[in-house]
């Protein structure tokens, strides 16, 4: 059942309200993504953790749901040191191979609750591959919108978890708005992991998991790779929520790292602008790390201020520093797909303060870059 004081959808834009039962997938006013209204039931106490669930629900006290029918096990991934400064933490050993399960388990659960006729959603490949699993562990009809151009391996995927497969021709805004579409049809549950803040509530466990297996505290910085920001979000949730309870001090300066390719967040926090310009981008250019390329996350606003607030910045690589640092990865024994392997390539060589780098999906995903 949903949590004891039921959270609820609210606009950031505007404070406009609606029951998360609510058909609406975005504010109807401004057509933005939602923020939830939700209430922590209790402190987290560390010394309980050790007889819980070896999962992400392990963290009940400040999930939005609890007592979970659609888990696969998700989370409680590894922490690795791959340098004296810079350790990694391996959430390509989820059950789908990506991150993305933090939030897809939320959103599968959610619908379960909800009981629509089906469930849509979009994604350049990990996210979609996420719903899908974890729709068909929830006995739940979907259908995932991916670009013209996604890894085969993960419309295979896809597929195989009895989803129903949409390739929309163009890029990614292109497969969102098609996406958006559909999600507006009676009895369609829009499992957005962009629109949706039930999904940032499963990926703020990353952080949840750092704070539990360090013993208290989090490293000096965060790197998190930037497309649609759910991760860098979800982070900034876990670590505001830590200081509210009084189990950390100060929170560490988040990294945000996207491809030099296609950076617009970057572009807009080297300008010193709170908003990404209204000027409609151009065609994207091409990049290896498909699952961060976008050219227009609906959460920038909320981005670029996480980052600041944290004192934290925007890095870039290139397509060669991808490629090299997917290849030295695998030397060291990680496989991890092309747009993992960005944080890597951006803070591998940091010596001057500790910090951990997601590897978040698996080099089965998308093959060695060429």
């Amino acid at each position: 059942m949903l949590a004891a004081m039921a959270p609820a959808y609210r606009c950031p834009q505007d404070g406009t309200r609606a029951d998360v039962a609510s058909p609406a997938w975005c504010c109807p006013v401004c057509r933005g993504p939602w923020d939830l209204d939700f209430e922590i039931t209790g402190r987290l106490r560390p010394e309980v953790l050790s007889g819980r669930v070896n999962s992400l629900w392990r963290y009940e006290e400040v999930l939005p749901l609890s007592s979970p029918t659609t888990t696969l096990g998700e989370g409680r991934t590894p922490l690795v040191p791959l340098t004296g400064a810079v350790s990694a933490k391996l959430d390509f050993l989820m059950p789908t191979l990506s991150f993305k399960d933090r939030g897809a388990v939320m959103l599968a659960e959610l619908a379960r609750r909800l009981s629509p006729e089906r469930v849509v959603a979009d994604s350049s490949g990990n996210a979609g591959t996420a719903v899908a699993a974890y729709c068909a562990r929830a006995g739940l009809p979907c259908t995932v919108y991916v670009p013209e151009g996604t890894s085969p391996k993960k419309t295979e995927q896809i597929r195989a978890h009895g989803a129903w497969l949409e390739i929309v021709p163009g890029d990614r805004e292109s497969t969102a708005l098609a996406a958006r579409a559909a999600a507006d049809a009676p009895g369609t549950f829009y499992a957005s992991h962009v629109f949706n803040p039930y999904f940032l509530h499963g990926t703020k466990t990353y952080v949840y998991e750092l704070w539990e297996d360090l013993g208290g505290r989090l490293p000096d910085a965060l790197a998190v790779p930037v497309g649609n920001g759910t991760l860098l979000l979800g982070a900034a949730l876990a670590i505001a929520e830590l200081r509210a309870q009084g189990l950390i001090d100060t929170g560490p300066a988040l990294i945000a790292v996207q491809a030099e390719a296609v950076s617009p967040l970057a572009a807009a926090f080297r300008a010193g602008a709170d908003v990404l310009p209204d000027t409609p981008p151009g065609p994207l250019s091409p990049t290896l790390a498909e699952g961060i390329a976008i050219s227009r996350p609906p959460r920038a606003q909320a981005i670029l201020a996480a980052v600041r607030e944290s004192g934290g910045t925007f890095l870039t690589v290139t397509e060669d520093q991808i490629r090299g640092a997917q290849l030295d990865l695998a030397a060291r024994g990680f496989y991890v797909e092309t747009t993992g392997v960005a944080c890597w390539a951006a803070v591998g060589g940091w010596t001057d303060r500790s910090v951990v780098v997601p590897l978040c999906g698996a080099g089965l995903k998308t093959g060695l870059a060429a």
